[in-house]
């Protein structure tokens, strides 16, 4: 007995779905277990930064790739081939038994997501295209991916609280079969005939940048930032992004045209886009660590407190869409950083006090999260909608890559911050008892939250009575510079989207 047109609809809705709330499982999950793989792994926290890394760069380097082969071979196929990638790396990601296993997986992982998350848009896009039947498609899609988002530290703490961090992986096995069985069943092939060449160039240098840079910022403090390597690594990533330039200027197939920049309010809407990944995104990897670490909180009472972080983000969306009807882009995008800026100084002061714990941060991360979700929708709807209907799939390409980006570079520069504010302080308040070396070990220690062995790594804690406040003063003003930085950032991006949106007049001019 075959299905009907509206039942297969929503089967493939389904499956959509399900491949969407996995997306951003792995993203918000993961942070929740750092300090759980630090100890059972031995890793540091270099290693639990590419940890996230590798998937958000393997996410960007696959997505504009990934849209031409769909086009090119098939929407389902390609969704298809993505699946059961993102499935088998999740096993290997699940039974790693080292950091290299694991960031390796992680980024062949990130690979079969970044495809997901393209397919996912453009089979929507095709099976759906009755205009209320499209924008309830579009909502549920929305909706799940904002939950994956959403509860995926919650999520992750409990999976581990139940069984294991094992599972944190594993749990996308049976998932991802789920989803195949619904898409072999439901889902619709679609391909373009005139879909362009590949943009190999493009994709290899653009790739290379973010990875170069990546690189630099978090290796830099062990290579040393003049040394010969470091500074090879930077002329090599300033020369891999001279050549994308030029290789998109000249292409007759650019991934990305640059022409759109000269559109205000995609330009506009694309800073919004970087300053949410500048600062909220990035610095929600580190602040289960801050929960853990700092504040004395089991795996799942940090899940809980980064709710009050990350649900604002599900609750908040559609009051931004009418505001931005209401009061235009031009003014609710950038409101909408500064907001975040805001939570992120009052969440720096909630920290920063002799009781600090959940409650003092509550402020600061609401705050956050309005903002968040003041932003992201207005940006989407803005970045797509301020194109012509023609080139709406390459803007989303170039606002997801913008994200990844900017999140995949700031996870770095966050965790660079970190080490280096606790270095600071760890320098002034131990001078005299440990070495240089001994002061930056000790830092990464305490930087990946890695505190109840700390005694018996550095026995010269032990003669001093306060070495528990110490390390957790240090903890505290590495995080208050983290949180100074996304803060101070995010209003810099939100002063600049504000400039290149311009009056109101000039957005009548495209």
């Amino acid at each position: 007995m075959s299905l009907s047109h509206s039942s297969k609809n929503i089967i493939a809705l389904a499956a959509i779905c399900l491949s969407a709330l996995m997306f951003g499982l792995e993203i918000s999950s993961v942070p929740v277990i750092l300090p759980t793989l630090e100890k059972v792994l031995h890793g540091n926290l270099k290693d639990m930064q590419w940890i996230m890394n590798a998937y958000t760069i393997a996410s960007t380097t696959v997505l504009m790739a990934v849209g031409t082969l769909a086009d090119r071979y098939g929407r389902r196929r390609i969704f298809i081939i993505s699946l059961v990638l993102f499935g088998i790396t999740s096993v290997i990601c699940g039974l790693a038994q080292s950091t290299t296993v694991l960031i390796v997986s992680r980024f062949l992982q990130g690979v079969g997501a970044g495809a997901m998350l393209i397919c996912q848009i453009a089979i929507l896009s095709h099976q759906f295209q009755e205009g209320k039947e499209r924008s309830k498609a579009f909502g549920a899609w929305g909706i799940v991916f904002g939950i994956g988002l959403g509860f995926g530290p919650i999520i992750g703490g409990m999976i581990v609280a139940v069984s294991n961090w094992h599972w944190v992986f594993l749990v996308h096995v049976p998932l991802t079969i789920l989803t195949l069985i619904f898409v072999i069943g439901s889902v619709e092939e679609s391909s373009d005939p005139q879909a362009k060449k590949l943009d190999i160039i493009g994709i290899v240098t653009l790739s290379l940048t973010v990875f170069g840079l990546a690189y630099f910022i978090t290796q830099g403090p062990e290579l040393g930032f003049t040394s010969i390597a470091a500074i090879s690594t930077l002329v090599a990533t300033a020369t891999c992004f001279i050549i994308f330039l030029f290789a998109e200027k000249l292409s007759t197939h650019p991934m990305f045209d640059f022409s759109v920049f000269r559109i205000r309010n995609f330009s506009g809407a694309l800073f919004g886009s970087v300053g949410m990944n500048f600062s909220f995104w990035p610095f929600m990897i580190y602040l289960p660590i801050y929960f853990q670490s700092g504040l004395g909180y089991g795996i799942v009472a940090a899940g809980l407190s980064l709710l009050a972080y990350t649900l604002p983000t599900l609750v908040i969306p559609p009051l931004a869409e009418r505001l931005s009807l209401r009061y235009q882009p031009r003014i609710v995008i950038p409101s909408g950083l500064f907001i975040i800026g805001i939570g992120f100084i009052l969440m720096k002061f909630g920290s920063g006090g002799d009781h600090a714990s959940w409650l003092t941060m509550l402020p600061g991360s609401l705050l956050a999260g309005i903002g968040l979700g003041l932003t992201n929708t207005p940006v989407t709807n803005t970045t797509t909608g301020s194109v012509p209907s023609t080139r709406a799939g390459m803007a989303s390409g170039i606002d997801t890559s913008a994200r990844l980006i900017s999140l995949a570079i700031n996870i770095a520069v966050m965790g660079f911050i970190l080490q280096e504010g606790i270095l600071s302080y760890l320098k002034g308040a131990l001078s005299g008892t440990l070495d240089a070396v001994q002061l930056r070990s000790l830092a990464e220690k305490i930087a990946v939250g890695n505190t109840s062995s700390l005694k018996q790594g550095f026995p010269e804690l032990s003669s001093l009575d306060a070495s528990g406040a110490v390390v957790h003063a240090a903890l505290a003003h590495g995080f208050g510079l983290v949180m100074l930085y996304g803060g101070i950032g995010v209003w810099v991006l939100a002063a600049i989207s504000f400039m290149i949106f311009g009056p109101k007049k000039a957005l009548l001019h495209k």
